[in-house]
């Protein structure tokens, strides 16, 4: 069986600090907290700029 890697979803908006995107990750973390749902993986990407980015993805496969 082949394992595929999951399908990264970006927001779309570029943070200034770890903090603001810490404060979006766990948003979207929450948002699935005693949900039906199996909750997304949430990562912060650094850029090279120095910005961070934030992805998740829900796929359930992982």
């Amino acid at each position: 069986m082949k394992s595929e890697l999951p399908r990264w979803i970006y927001y779309k908006q570029i943070f200034y600090s770890k903090f603001q995107a810490g404060c979006l990750k766990a948003k979207i973390e929450d948002n699935w907290h005693n949900g039906y749902e199996i909750g997304p993986l949430v990562e912060i990407k650094k850029l090279k700029s120095n910005k961070y980015v934030v992805r998740y993805t829900y796929d359930e496969t992982i």
